[in-house]
C-alpha cells in the first residue's frame, strides 16, 4: 500500500501532459491517449495465440532484446572475471588501470564509426556497442569488491586451509557480490540505451530502426510510442533485476540487519 501510495505522482503527470497536449495542439507533442493507441496500432493488437504481438513487435522488439541481453551477459562475463582477477592483484591492477580509465572515459557512441569499419552494419558491430560501453561499471564494482574483501574471512579461510578455488568460490565471490551486483545493475540500463544507439546507425530491424523510421516518416506518435515502450521496458528490466537480486543476495541483508 505504501508503494502505491507513491505512484499518486504519475497520474498527475498524466492528466497534465494530456491537457496541455491538447491545448497546444503540436503533432510532435502528442497527449498520452494518443501515444497509447499508437502502441497498441504498433505492437499490441495482434491475435490472442501470439500474446497480442504484432508483426512489427516481432520483427523489431524481440531482436532488440535479445541484441540487449547478448550483450550484457557477454559484458557481465568478461568484467566480472577480470574484475575478480584484477582485484585479486595489485600489480597487475596497476599496470592497466591507466588502460581501464582511457577506455571508461570515452563515449561509447563516439566509438560506432570505428565498429562499423570493423564489423560492418552487422550484429557483431552492435554487440561490440554494447559491450564495451556496458563492461565497465561491472569490471570497475567487481575489482573494488574483491578488494573490500574483510580481513576476517581472508584469516578464516587461511585457518581452515582452503584451496585456492575454495578461497575464490567460497569467500571473494560471496563477499564481493553485493558490489558485482551493483554494477551488473547500472550496466542493465546502459545496455538498453546503447542497444538502441546502435541499431539507429547499423540495423535494419530493432526499436532504435524502428524510432528512426517514425522520424523519417514524421510519424510524432509512433516516436513518441518508441521512447515510451524504451521507458516500460528500462522499468520492467531494473524491477526484475531487483527481484533477483534480492532473492539472491538475501543473506547479505540479513547479515548487515544482524551487525546492525
Amino acid at each position: 500500500m505504501k508503494a502505491l501510495a507513491r505512484l499518486w505522482v504519475i497520474p498527475v503527470v498524466l492528466v497534465a501532459w494530456e491537457l496541455i497536449a491538447r491545448a497546444v495542439e503540436d503533432t510532435d507533442f502528442p497527449p498520452p491517449t494518443t501515444i497509447v493507441v499508437r502502441m497498441y496500432e504498433l505492437w499490441f493488437s495482434g491475435p490472442a495465440s501470439r500474446l497480442f504481438l504484432t508483426d512489427d513487435a516481432l520483427e523489431n522488439l524481440l531482436p532488440s532484446l535479445a541484441r540487449m541481453f547478448s550483450g550484457w551477459v557477454l559484458a557481465a562475463l568478461l568484467g566480472v572475471v577480470a574484475g575478480v582477477l584484477l582485484g585479486r592483484s595489485r600489480t597487475a591492477t596497476d599496470y592497466v588501470d591507466p588502460l581501464i580509465e582511457f577506455g571508461r572515459a570515452i563515449p561509447p557512441p563516439l566509438l560506432l564509426p570505428v565498429f562499423i569499419v570493423l564489423f560492418q552494419a552487422s550484429l557483431p558491430m552492435m554487440l561490440a556497442a554494447i559491450v564495451f560501453g556496458v563492461i565497465w561499471p561491472v569490471l570497475l564494482n567487481s575489482i573494488d569488491g574483491v578488494r573490500a574483501v574483510d580481513r576476517t574471512y581472508t584469516e578464516t579461510a587461511t585457518v581452515f586451509n582452503l584451496s585456492k578455488q575454495q578461497y575464490l568460490r567460497l569467500v571473494v565471490l560471496p563477499a564481493a557480490s553485493p558490489k558485482i551486483f551493483a554494477g551488473l545493475r547500472l550496466s542493465l540500463s546502459l545496455a538498453l540505451i546503447l542497444m538502441v544507439i546502435s541499431e539507429l546507425f547499423g540495423s535494419t530491424d530493432g526499436i532504435g530502426y524502428q524510432l528512426l523510421q517514425a522520424q523519417r516518416s514524421f510519424d510524432g506518435a509512433g516516436v513518441w510510442a518508441a521512447i515510451v515502450l524504451l521507458g516500460v521496458l528500462g522499468y520492467l528490466v531494473n524491477s526484475l533485476f531487483v527481484l533477483v537480486e534480492r532473492r539472491l543476495l538475501v543473506w547479505h541483508r540479513q547479515a548487515t540487519r544482524n551487525a546492525t
